[in-house]
């Protein structure tokens, strides 16, 4: 008779285990809390003001920072601290403006990473090798999100720069400047820095442009145009850049006389895509590839970081494979396999995060891109499971692109169910509350911040990779996020 009610209660205990796991409330483990009052505060904060005096600031940073690293910038505190950027300082206006460029670079992605047919990939792929092929559009692309600064030529004038892990290119406004947009910085003057050569016809470098025309009076040149009106024209040049204490020479950059777009007050473009003319193609064996940043979180006016080398790679780091897409080899796929929330795993198939062998679908990390787009099946789905886990919570109308908003006005901190991506191998990232809900105004509306992306390719953003220690081994094809906080 006891050994009967053993096997009873048993029974009854399997079963309550296996069934129905995803109307199960998960454990205590897989909530955390979200400091609602701390992150309204911080929609509110200004960044610190910079001094006046750059030139003795650059002077300074180059003297007290590590060898290969340097600091990283929100657009929003470029904003911030440089007039000619005339933007209103309130987070619902930098809200909105995000979120508008954010849509304009998505586009621009999901256009280029989306051909019709075979032929159109292969046809793209012959020209992402070319040094002028592959500038983006500061209108088309939303400028970028993050900005460092680098010293340019020599001696060393420090400059803005928009970062771009999905560009193969270096490039800068240029004096004589026939046409530029405002940049918060003055025009970089090639003939103040004795380290400028303009790059010959005859060059390897030139040799790689396909455009018959790029030949003036000598010297290379390039150019592109872009369907929104937006281009940058001008001539290559072998340049030395300061980044931290390092000093590159003769790193080929786009010197462009002739530039039309929103940059938002940055001097140009630091390409940190895994073709070889990115700066980190460029670097090579210098740095064997690798690169690390930590994108700082908005609205805390405190700087990131970018560093190059294998000193970038943080010990107890986790590891997931990069997956080369030969059709687009700028951009960094990843082997996303799953999404859970409360630790319970979304019921959504492996195959739609998979690359095809025709170059289309899959996943791709990219900094410029704000909100992690998912496809409307996954994002449906991973979107409802966190409904489900958050009905205590007051709902507020959708805000722009995000369909999953709540009112937290008068709250302190609130109980979030976690939020997981799942890799191939079974290595699994849990996000930070402030990575996935984030403040849509500063009265206390909270948007889910993840959006479809209507086509068959997922990006996962910079929302979701800020405060993380990121790594890229191009190297050894793999991607690091960091055991620490930024």
């Amino acid at each position: 008779m006891l050994l009967h009610s053993f096997i009873l209660t048993l029974v009854l205990t399997l079963t309550t285990s296996i069934s129905s796991p995803i109307s199960s409330p998960p454990p205590h483990s897989h909530f955390q809390n979200l400091n609602v009052e701390k992150a309204i505060i911080e929609t509110k904060l200004k960044p610190p003001k910079q001094p006046p005096n750059h030139h003795s600031q650059d002077k300074e940073q180059l003297q007290q920072q590590p060898q290969w690293k340097t600091k990283l910038f929100h657009r929003d505190n470029i904003n911030l601290i440089n007039p000619t950027t005339n933007n209103i300082n309130n987070h619902k206006t930098l809200f909105n403006s995000r979120i508008n460029r954010d849509i304009k670079r998505v586009t621009f992605l999901l256009n280029r990473l989306n051909n019709l047919n075979k032929n159109t990939q292969q046809t793209t792929a012959a020209t992402e090798t070319s040094f002028g092929s592959d500038i983006l559009s500061g209108t088309q692309e939303g400028s970028g999100e993050y900005f460092v600064r680098i010293g340019i030529g020599s001696p060393p004038i420090y400059q803005y720069m928009v970062i771009d892990s999905g560009s193969d290119i270096v490039w800068i406004q240029c004096q004589p400047c026939d046409q530029c947009y405002n940049q918060s910085d003055p025009i970089f003057n090639p003939a103040t820095s004795a380290s400028f050569i303009g790059v010959s016809c005859s060059s390897s470098v030139c040799n790689q442009l396909e455009d018959d025309a790029a030949c003036r009076k000598g010297r290379c040149g390039y150019q592109v145009a872009y369907g929104d009106g937006s281009y940058t024209k001008g001539t290559l040049a072998l340049e030395t850049i300061t980044i931290g204490r390092t000093v590159i020479q003769e790193t080929a950059i786009g010197c462009g006389h002739w530039n039309e777009g929103m940059f938002v007050g940055a001097a140009g473009l630091l390409g940190l895509g895994g073709g070889p003319m990115s700066f980190v193609g460029q670097l090579g064996a210098q740095t064997d590839r690798v690169f690390g940043y930590c994108l700082t979180s908005r609205g805390t006016g405190t700087p990131g970081s970018l560093e190059f080398g294998r000193q970038a790679m943080p010990v107890g780091a986790m590891w997931v494979p990069l997956i080369h897409n030969p059709f687009y080899p700028s951009f960094y796929y990843v082997s996303l396999s799953g999404l859970a929330v409360g630790g319970i795993k979304v019921p959504i198939s492996e195959e739609i995060f998979q690359l095809t062998d025709l170059g289309t679908g899959g996943v791709v990390m990219d900094t410029g891109t704000a909100v992690t787009r998912l496809p409307t099946v996954a994002y449906n789905a991973f979107r409802d499971a966190f409904i489900g886990q958050t009905t205590n919570l007051p709902r507020a109308r959708g805000v722009s692109i995000f369909d999953t908003c709540y009112d937290l006005n008068g709250f302190v901190t609130v109980r979030v169910p976690t939020v997981s991506f799942y890799f191939s191998g079974g290595q699994m990232l849990t996000f930070p509350a402030r990575n996935f809900l984030i403040p849509a105004d500063d009265v206390g509306t909270f948007c889910f911040a993840f959006a479809p992306s209507g086509s068959g390719v997922s990006i996962i953003g910079n929302i979701q990779q800020e405060g993380i220690q990121i790594s890229v081994d191009g190297t050894n094809g793999f991607v690091g996020f960091g055991p620490n906080v930024c």
